[in-house]
């Protein structure tokens, strides 16, 4: 990836429905390349699908949560890629220190929260984890 593909890439984070010929203007180059790079990006797996953000109060009884994971050895492709591929899991990040990774995990319910958290745990390469429901969102 190149600094054009980077600049996309982050117009896209803010705004993945700009139109192509937005993205050509702000990036300084055709629609085509546009278009060429972003079907790169697609093919390549750099970009994976397109989401759309909620603030959190649009979502008042949806229970989150952050997971912390300890990964065992060489697994970490492996978690990673089966804990992207699960509906509840809303972000990852990966990080320093005691943990490896931290989830942020959506549920409807406790009961779907706790089936939720019990299918993660199950995911071969997980050490173990801890997991902090969050109460409210004060930034």
């Amino acid at each position: 990836m190149n600094d054009t593909d980077l600049q996309l890439l982050a117009l896209l984070r803010d705004d993945a429905r700009a139109s192509v010929a937005t993205l050509a203007r702000r990036l300084r180059v055709s629609r085509g390349t546009v278009q060429n790079r972003i079907r790169r990006l697609e093919q390549d797996g750099v970009i994976v699908g397109y989401t759309v953000r909620l603030k959190p109060s649009a979502e008042p009884h949806r229970i989150r949560a952050l997971m912390t994971i300890a990964i065992e050895g060489n697994a970490t492709d492996a978690v990673l890629k089966a804990l992207r591929g699960h509906p509840s899991v809303h972000t990852l990040h990966s990080t320093n220190g005691r943990w490896d990774v931290i989830a942020e995990i959506h549920a409807d319910s406790l009961e779907a929260f706790d089936q939720v958290l019990g299918r993660i745990r199950q995911i071969p390469g997980i050490a173990s984890s801890e997991t902090s429901i969050l109460l409210s969102t004060l930034k």
